[in-house]
């Protein structure tokens, strides 16, 4: 490949387990700055395959095997992406300098210094021929950090403006927030709010078959039943002061089965779905409340966005105090955001730059983040 391209490749599998999304960007126009995203794509993954990866959540027999067949499987769906990829795009594999993945997480626990995404980089670029960058949240994790969330700094990036201060929500499986004061070059901060999307689509696929709930369109059928609010909100996670991330080790349905038979009575389902939005939707709006009291802005990405009653609650919890919208409108459509930050971080590694804020994280330092797996 040639060691002048600025093209990089970015694949993010969220905490959503539903796919695998992909962007194609040109770094033309500076180290930190997008100049265009020549494509995007989207492989969703087979159930069989999304089954294995939300088993692998939690402790189980034959893990290895299984974690490694599910990672295999995984570079096969990565190298679909690329190759789609570079269809849209026009380009060949030796036009692009690297290919940025995340890989899937299974496990997160920096409290006791480790986080797993599960992944095969090496079979990827195998397939690819294209040198892969992988493993990002390792050595930010070995240095005392969290390893989540990586995308305050991203953020900082592309969305940081001189003249006001921001907010950027990602709402995945798992929901973030970027806080970006005005100038956006010091004072980022940011950690993980709590649950977006997966409890509630847990809670759908449990009672309806369904992977998710489109547009929210089940949740806005049942009401919000304060008394299981009040136990979900119990969790000490949501009060406690960043940095923090969490994931699908805290927030899963054995959780929230575990709220349901404190509150003392039934719940239908439909309510509990409504509960969830708002649990989500209210623990979103306190972080930013809490620590970005200036900021008039807030814009969503990831799945979330697209879920319209989520976004109305979220609206209705800022209302007076910050306008809410889609990263859209700022240019990047918000199911491409998180794969543009792994190409950036892509960028990053290739450059020998930091990636992390320990700010965000709580590391030791400033660190270079990812491993090389030459094509």
């Amino acid at each position: 490949m040639p060691d002048t391209s600025t093209l990089y490749i970015g694949l993010m599998s969220g905490t959503s387990l539903d796919g695998v999304d992909g962007v194609l960007a040109d770094f033309a126009a500076g180290d930190d700055a997008v100049s265009a995203t020549l494509a995007a794509a989207y492989v969703p993954f087979p159930e069989h395959l999304r089954a294995d990866l939300m088993a692998l959540q939690a402790s189980g027999p034959n893990e290895i095997e299984r974690e490694a067949l599910a990672a295999n499987a995984l570079a096969v769906h990565y190298a679909d992406c690329v190759a789609q990829l570079l269809r849209q795009s026009g380009k060949s594999a030796a036009d692009i300098r690297m290919v940025g993945v995340h890989g899937q997480t299974i496990r997160h626990r920096p409290e006791l210094g480790f986080t797993r995404q599960t992944n095969n980089p090496a079979l990827l670029a195998e397939l690819c021929a294209i040198d892969v960058a992988a493993d990002f949240r390792s050595r930010d994790v070995a240095a005392g950090g969290q390893g989540a969330p990586l995308v305050p700094a991203f953020h900082r990036a592309i969305f940081g403006d001189a003249n006001e201060s921001r907010v950027v929500v990602n709402i995945g499986g798992i929901a973030n927030v970027s806080i970006l004061p005005a100038g956006a070059q010091s004072g980022t901060s940011g950690f993980d709010t709590g649950p977006g999307n997966a409890l509630m689509d847990g809670w759908i696929l449990l009672h309806q078959g369904r992977s998710y709930d489109a547009n929210g369109d089940w949740g806005a059928t049942g009401k919000v039943h304060a008394g299981l609010l009040a136990q979900l909100r119990a969790e000490s996670f949501f009060t406690q002061a960043p940095p923090k991330s969490s994931g699908r080790d805290l927030f899963h349905l054995d959780w929230l089965q575990a709220a349901l038979l404190r509150t003392g009575e039934p719940v239908a389902p439909a309510d509990v779905q409504a509960t969830l939005a708002m649990l989500s939707a209210g623990t979103i709006a306190d972080a930013i409340n809490g620590h970005a009291p200036d900021a008039r802005q807030v814009f969503v990405c990831g799945g979330g966005a697209e879920n319209g009653f989520l976004m109305r609650l979220l609206r209705q919890a800022l209302e007076g105090r910050a306008k809410v919208q889609s990263t859209a409108v700022l240019g990047v459509a918000p199911n491409h955001v998180e794969a543009l930050a792994f190409a950036w971080l892509a960028r990053r590694f290739d450059l020998r730059r930091p990636g992390n804020l320990p700010a965000v994280t709580g590391a030791r330092g400033l660190r270079v983040l990812g491993a090389l797996y030459p094509a």
